[in-house]
């Protein structure tokens, strides 16, 4: 009976150990979850709260507002304005626009510039910069030859067999994005077939 019973104490020892350390582990486990739930949670919090890589990304304003902070561009915005075309390249478009670079507004013939800014030539003007502007948002890399029609009712011929070039006038910086299009720098002055600037040079 005493051999029975020493028995009988260690069995109930070693079922109590057994128990505590089994309750210490469950504890462990479960500790170690919630961290890795926590973790996972933040983790996602961070990914959804702090997008920076796509708010980076976002176009930073309207086709005036992006050619207003460009500094080559600043004819073209004086034009834009004389021309009454703001609200127009502000509005919902998209418009992809082919923007000519003060260099390139300095090259027209001379007087012309200052006559095109008058505002007794204000249609004339306008119809310039229209031919400059094609409907919808077409990026560089989806040009293809070809005619297209502009803003101002004519077309445009564009090729991509020595870059992009728009009637022979060369994309220098393509892909200007815009929340309502994109600008595509060019480096000359494009000018419909029905425009004749000679009128408008100095004598």
């Amino acid at each position: 009976m005493g051999i029975a019973h020493r028995y009988a104490r260690l069995g109930r020892t070693v079922l109590a150990t057994g128990a505590v350390l089994l309750a210490i582990g469950l504890t462990a486990c479960s500790s170690t979850t919630s961290q890795s739930s926590t973790s996972s949670a933040s983790v996602g919090a961070s990914a959804v709260v702090s997008p920076e890589a796509g708010m980076m990304s976002a176009p930073a304003g309207t086709i005036i507002d992006i050619a207003s902070g460009t500094p080559d561009l600043s004819t073209l915005v004086t034009a834009v304005n004389a021309a009454g075309l703001v609200d127009t390249l502000n509005g919902a478009g998209p418009f992809t626009v082919f923007a000519p670079t003060d260099e390139a507004f300095a090259a027209l013939p001379a007087g012309v510039l200052d006559a095109l800014l008058m505002p007794e030539n204000k249609d004339t003007l306008a119809k310039i910069l229209t031919y400059h502007v094609v409907p919808g948002k077409v990026m560089a890399a989806d040009v293809t030859d070809g005619s297209v029609a502009t803003v101002e009712g004519q077309s445009v011929t564009l090729s991509t067999s020595n870059g992009v070039t728009v009637d022979g006038a060369t994309v220098v910086t393509p892909d200007i994005e815009a929340s309502n299009g994109v600008i595509h720098v060019i480096d000359a002055v494009i000018l419909p077939p029905d425009v004749d600037i000679s009128s408008l040079s100095a004598a």
